[in-house]
């Protein structure tokens, strides 16, 4: 169900480091690094992402990622948020900044969570 996870760090760079550090024996690395959020995973997909903390006050946003197993899902996920007031992000759409097959939709959802419908597969 779960695709990926993001959170917000109040120091990019320890944070960096201190995953960088922590995840190597694990098997993971740096996969995407876009110099503001990073991603890690073992492989060829960032599973694990970290960015600056992007968000005002102390509350962090949150990111979640959903797995669909197909694009239709992912617009079926985001009509039905958008039916239920969510805040649009990001309409479904290619993304090939994070690989040519990466379809997906962003809303937030009640709390202010970024959450996100993704398909890995081509059409």
């Amino acid at each position: 169900m779960l695709d990926h996870l993001s959170i917000q760090c109040d120091d990019y760079a320890a944070s960096l480091a201190f995953y960088d550090a922590v995840l190597a024996p694990l098997g993971g690395g740096r996969i995407l690094d876009f110099g503001t959020y990073c991603g890690f995973g073992i492989g060829m997909k960032p599973d694990f992402w970290i960015s600056g903390h992007a968000t005002g006050g102390e509350g962090r946003e949150c990111h979640i990622a959903f797995a669909a197993n197909d694009r239709a899902r992912v617009r079926a996920f985001f009509d039905a948020a958008v039916a239920h007031g969510a805040e649009v992000l990001h309409e479904p759409r290619m993304w090939p900044e994070y690989h040519p097959n990466y379809y997906g939709a962003f809303v937030r959802d009640p709390d202010g969570n970024n959450v996100e419908a993704v398909c890995h597969l081509p059409e």
